[in-house]
Order: structure tokens, then C-alpha cells, then sequence
């Protein structure tokens, strides 16, 4: 029934369903499920309990005569005293002269405006002649068009609730109505639109928000469960007792947090289905350390393991350390990038086709056509984000249904984790290793800038390096920016007898390359460069970062940024070079001193910026909810997941009568066709 055009409401006309149409609304249930942006609240308070510049509604009598003073423009203000119980304020109206000679001495008048506690003022946006009723005291407000208004929204909705009552179905059964004590879907819908008091507004929100999480996270589990049930891998049957030997001969001792996600994916390992996994670290947790416990299982189950990593250096950087590890069980590791060329690459790759490469690190240049492996087990890709979904299915794709694990050094909020990753297992490693000291970081004005060259200058002397990141490549007319290649000619001057590196994303891979090597040998002592740094460059004899305009970063950006140091013994530094005129970037550059830890920046960064900005929209993955909101529901998020994954496991599910509605809407959504259900 609720499927009807809206035409078939009492007094919509052509022209009301084409302008209602217009705003997404072309049935009845469309106009129902339309709901508020944003609430007024007219609740009446008292003067002493409001605070100064908060948005109130009061009531008293009018104690002077109006006063109008006219301004050009045809601009104007209408004073006033009035009366509030035992304090005796003015009230100011702007702009709506008329109101002179509807308002008049010993009146009664509720009126609505900011309050300015010290001048004793309210600046009145509404006024309403006599006293309010009870349900006046929150209105909500839409998002109109054409000649529609919000009174006529409201008309509209009200007569649409009279007219379908008790035909709006409640998919959700009663057993979990009453677990968690939620009003039905047609008491939660008339809750958004006609609350009767805040209370009733929150219990009808709430309802609609877990009912639009629950659906969401069911999509994820059914997808999740049956993407499982379509790529059954082997079960690798490898050596526990020679991981338990390789895990003991690591120079350090695992974390706690190392231990815990090497479990978790030593059981996807060992089980049927194929392992889909995402091990999310902070900077310098670990998590390669994680990778190689991994690789070696996998060797012992006599398969071979792919590691892909976004840049040649990087994955220089983790052939040199594997080697290192595996050197002593007779492993072997190979490196494939695009700068393995003619005869030795020709050598590699039929090596590699005959099994005997165990390892293999590269670039993008393992999932080039002619890279064939033998028997393909594990494949790992580091800072994931880094590739596109095509990439990475190329790389499984050499190997017959091979378990796969996705890393990345960009701590996901747990919401988003939740959310975004919801068909994938995630494992965390929230521990720092021991002896880490954590880096020490201050914000400075453009005006304190000598004082920080000098202190790049003593680091300098100390025989350490420095990092100093801008945010454009060449100067910009639209912004006015720090740019890589002018502060490259500045430090260039002022640090005549050291050597300044440059390094921004228009040089070619080979000339980044090198320019990186350099500075890792330490024969370019300050690196001035864009962004392209974030992402897995060691260089342990680097102390201090600078970063110019920090503001224009989030804080998950400038997070990974300030990673680059503090990967050797000595203490580190990350200086924030910025005049931020927002609230929002201050509270940015203020949070960045006070904490270290990726994930707590995390979950700032995405009540900050929201979770479109935080992955940016286009990959996200997080869909825009009517009522639900990411941040503020993570907890409500959590008990949806919970109740999802159990439902898709349980047959009554499936079966049962009583979870038909929501099967009903799930097949609509196209989650759910009639050919898999039967």
C-alpha cells in the first residue's frame, strides 16, 4: 500500500506531486521515510539557566513601546523591553518593521533568538503573540523546494500518517523490538516527525538508526558469507613447531598485540576457506614483522608467498630485511621491480615459475602477465590503499584461490572498520614495541620560523636529518601555500654546507628513487618534499619533521607523516608549521601535540572531518545514511554487526516467518534473489 503515488494523498495535485517529486519523493512511503534535517526547539527556559550566545525561547510581557530606526538599504531594528519574570530585558528584530504595530505595551509574547547574557539582549528570530502550546515546543524543518514550505511539509506528512494508519509494516521482529526496548517503525516514524519532547525524538531515532545499521551490516554479512562459501582455498598444512622455532629466533620478542594477530592468521591458514584479511598497525608496530611469521608458514606448507608494496624503495627496504630473517632456515627471496631488467630479471621469473623462489617482494611488477608463480599460497599487499581493487585481484589471481592478507599503517576507526571492512576479518596491532620513544611534537607559527631552522640546523650538526614537508609542488596564485620547489631554494641558501634533497610526485619513479637513496645513505642531509614521503620510507638517522601549513592536513595524514621519524634510537621531533583561523585546525594542530597514538588521532579525525573525508568518498565504501550517524553510533554500529553475523549463520533466518519482512527488503535492495534463497 505504501508503494502508492503520492498522488493518491488528499490535496496533492499535479503540481505539489511534481515539486515533491523533484526532492526524491514519489510515493508514499517515500514521503514517510522523508525526514527532518534539523529540529527547532521552542521548549520554553528560564533566563537564569540560559547561556551567553545559546539559541532560547522565553516568555514575558512587553514593558516599553516598540522603537524602529530605519538604515539605508531599506535595512532596519525594532526595540523593545520586555518583562521575564523578575528581569527586565531588550529585545532587538531586524528587518521586519511591520511587526511596530502588532506589538504592544503589557502584551504577552514568546519569543525566540540569541541570547547575550552581558548586554542582557535576545536577538529575536521568531516571535509568537500569546503563550505557546505544548506542541509547538519542537518543530522540525525540512529540506524544501519550489513553493513548498516547511507548514505545508508538515500538512502534508500529518495527512499521510491519518490517511495509511496501521499499514506502515514493522520488519523488524518482536523479539528484538523488545530486547532492546525499540518503539514499532510507525511510532519511531511519527516520533522523527512530530516529537512530542526530546526524549521521544531520541527513542524514534534510535530505532530508525539501528533498523538502517542493521540492514546495512546484514548486506555485509551475507556477502561476507557467501563469498566465503564460493572461495573455498586449501587449508596449508604447515609446521607449527618450525614457526614456533623461526618466532623464537627473531631478534626482539613479539607483543602481546604481535602474538594475538599471528594467531588470527595462522587459524585463516589453516582453515578451508580462503583467508580475507586486514591487519591494521600504527606506524612502527610492527606489522611486517607479523607479514614474515606469515610467509614462513606458508613455505613450510611447502607454497610460495607474494608480498606487493607501492614503491621500489620500499620494497628494497623489505627484501633486505626478509632476506635477513629467512637466511638462516635456507629460505629464498627474491626482488622484483621494474628496475629488474634483461637477463637477471629473465632469470628471476623462470626461477619463480620453477619454484625455486619460496618469496617473492616486488612492486606492481608481480602482476605483469609474464610473472607466473608455481604454486602461489599467501599473498600479502602492503599499504593496501596504495592499489586499486583491479591491482589486487591480478596479484590473487596468479595462484589457485590463495589466502590474502591487506596492511596498512593508516589506524581505520572502529566504526569504519566496522562499516567499511565489513567482509573482510580485521586483526589489530595496538601495542607499541618496547623501547619506542614516542615523538616528541609542537606547533609553531609562521613567525617562529628562524627558531626552527635552527633547531634543524643543531639536529643537523648531531650528524642526524631532517624531513620538510609542503603541501604543493610550485607556487599557487588560488592558495597561498608553502611550496616545495621556493622552500627547496630557501633551506638551499640558508644550509649552504649540507646537502638539500627535493622530491615531489612529477619526477619519475627512477629519479624518486635515487633522490631516496641518497638520503638514506645520508648524502643529502635535509629532504624537502610533498606528500609522496607518507607512505614506507625508513630511514632510521632521521630525527625531525617539519611539516609547513599543517592545517591543510587531516590528522590521519599528518599522523603518517610524522611516522617518517622516530624509527631509530635517538629521540624525534615533529614540528607543525602553522597559523590555522578555524576552531576545527587549531583543535587539529592542539591534538596532534597532545597524543602519539594513531588510532585515538583516528577516531578524532572522523568526528573532525566525517567518514566521506576520511577515506575520501569516492572509495569509502560507507554509504550516507538517513538517520544513522557513523560517529555517533558506533555503538549502536556494534550491536547491529553483532545481531547480523548471528542471524546469517542461524537457519531460522532463512526459514523463519518472523524475519520474512526483512527478507522481503533485502531481495527488494537486491541483496537477496529469489534463486539464492530457495
Amino acid at each position: 500500500m505504501l508503494n502508492q503515488s503520492i498522488t493518491t494523498l488528499n490535496g496533492i495535485g499535479e503540481k505539489k506531486a511534481e515539486e515533491l517529486s523533484s526532492m526524491g519523493i514519489h510515493s508514499v512511503e517515500d514521503l514517510l521515510e522523508y525526514l527532518p534535517y534539523r529540529y527547532e526547539d521552542y521548549q520554553k527556559k528560564d533566563l537564569a539557566e540560559i547561556a551567553h550566545d545559546e539559541k532560547a525561547t522565553i516568555e514575558g510581557k512587553v514593558h516599553s513601546e516598540p522603537s524602529l530606526r530605519y538604515f539605508p538599504k531599506k535595512k532596519s531594528r525594532l526595540t523593545f523591553r520586555m518583562l521575564i519574570g523578575k528581569y527586565l530585558i531588550t529585545a532587538t528584530i531586524f528587518n521586519r518593521p511591520f511587526l511596530k504595530n502588532q506589538i504592544a505595551l503589557g502584551q504577552t509574547l514568546t519569543v525566540t533568538g540569541k541570547w547575550d547574557r552581558n548586554k542582557m539582549t535576545i536577538t529575536v528570530s521568531d516571535v509568537h503573540f500569546g503563550t505557546f502550546s505544548d506542541d509547538h515546543k519542537i518543530e522540525p524543518v525540512y529540506s524544501v523546494k519550489g513553493s513548498l514550505y516547511g507548514k505545508t511539509m508538515r500538512k502534508i506528512i500529518d495527512s499521510a500518517f491519518r490517511q495509511f494508519s496501521g499499514e506502515i509494516e514493522d520488519p523488524l521482529p518482536l523479539e528484538i523490538r523488545e530486547s532492546y526496548r525499540l518503539p514499532d517503525r510507525e511510532s519511531a516514524l511519527k516520533m522523527m516527525h512530530f516529537p512530542e519532547d526530546f526524549k521521544a525524538l531520541k527513542a524514534g531515532r534510535r530505532r530508525l538508526a539501528y533498523e538502517e545499521l542493521l540492514y546495512f551490516q546484514l548486506k555485509m554479512q551475507i556477502f561476507r558469507k557467501w563469498n566465503r562459501q564460493q572461495s573455498k582455498g586449501a587449508a596449508l598444512k604447515f609446521d607449527q613447531d618450525q614457526v614456533e622455532t623461526f618466532i623464537r629466533s627473531l631478534p626482539f620478542q613479539l607483543t602481546d598485540a604481535q602474538q594475538r594477530v599471528v594467531d588470527e592468521i595462522l587459524r585463516d591458514l589453516s582453515d578451508t576457506s580462503r583467508m580475507n584479511r586486514l591487519l591494521q598497525g600504527d606506524v612502527g608496530s610492527g606489522k611486517t614483522v607479523v607479514a614474515a611469521v606469515a610467509l614462513f608458514a606458508a613455505v613450510t606448507a611447502n607454497r610460495q608467498g607474494a608480498l606487493m608494496v607501492p614503491t621500489e624503495i620500499l620494497a628494497e627496504q623489505h627484501f633486505q630485511s626478509l632476506k635477513e630473517l629467512f637466511a638462516p632456515f635456507g629460505i629464498t627471496v627474491a626482488l622484483l621491480t621494474s628496475s629488474v631488467k634483461g637477463k637477471m630479471r629473465r632469470e628471476t621469473l623462470n626461477h619463480l615459475q620453477q619454484g625455486e623462489i619460496q618469496i617473492m617482494v616486488g612492486t606492481h611488477a608481480l602482476i605483469q602477465e609474464e610473472v607466473n608463480f608455481n604454486h602461489l599460497g599467501l599473498v600479502i599487499t602492503d599499504e593496501q590503499h596504495r592499489f586499486g581493487v583491479n591491482q589486487r585481484r591480478v596479484l590473487r589471481e596468479k595462484g589457485e584461490s590463495p589466502d590474502v592478507l591487506f596492511m596498512t599503517a593508516t589506524p581505520i576507526p572502529r566504526t569504519l572498520a566496522i562499516s567499511a571492512f565489513g567482509d573482510m576479518d580485521v586483526s589489530t596491532i595496538d601495542v607499541m614495541p618496547a623501547g619506542r620513544k614516542p615523538i616528541i611534537t609542537n606547533w609553531a607559527k609562521h613567525g617562529m620560523l628562524n627558531r626552527v631552522l635552527e633547531f634543524i640546523k643543531k639536529e643537523i650538526e648531531s650528524g642526524r636529518q631532517a624531513y620538510v614537508i609542503c603541501p604543493l609542488i610550485e607556487e599557487s596564485e588560488k592558495i597561498d601555500v608553502q611550496n616545495a620547489i621556493d622552500v627547496h631554494a630557501q633551506l638551499s641558501a640558508y644550509f649552504q654546507t649540507y646537502q638539500v634533497g627535493l622530491m615531489h610526485g612529477r619526477l619519475h619513479s627512477t629519479e624518486k628513487d635515487e633522490v631516496m637513496r641518497k638520503f638514506a645513505a645520508n648524502e643529502c642531509q635535509i629532504l624537502v618534499s610533498t606528500t609522496v614521503v607518507e607512505v614506507g620510507v625508513n630511514v632510521p638517522n632521521a630525527t625531525i619533521m617539519v611539516i609547513y601549513d599543517a592545517e591543510r592536513f587531516g590528522l590521519s595524514q599528518l599522523h603518517q607523516l610524522r611516522g617518517r621519524v622516530g624509527r631509530g634510537s635517538e629521540q624525534s621531533y615533529c614540528v607543525l608549521i602553522a597559523d590555522p583561523k578555524s576552531e576545527e585546525g587549531q583543535e587539529r594542530m592542539r591534538i596532534m601535540t597532545e597524543t602519539t597514538n594513531g588510532f585515538e588521532l583516528s577516531e578524532k579525525d572522523l568526528e573532525l572531518r566525517g567518514p566521506g573525508d576520511f577515506f575520501g568518498n569516492k572509495q569509502s565504501g560507507v554509504p550516507n545514511f538517513k538517520v544513522a550517524d557513523l560517529v555517533h553510533d558506533y555503538r549502536i554500529l556494534e550491536t547491529a554487526r553483532n545481531d547480523a553475523a548471528r542471524l546469517v549463520q542461524s537457519e531460522e533466518f532463512w526459514r523463519d516467518e518472523n524475519y520474512r519482512s526483512i527478507r522481503e527488503v533485502l531481495t527488494r535492495q537486491g541483496v537477496l534473489d529469489k534463486e539464492r534463497l530457495d
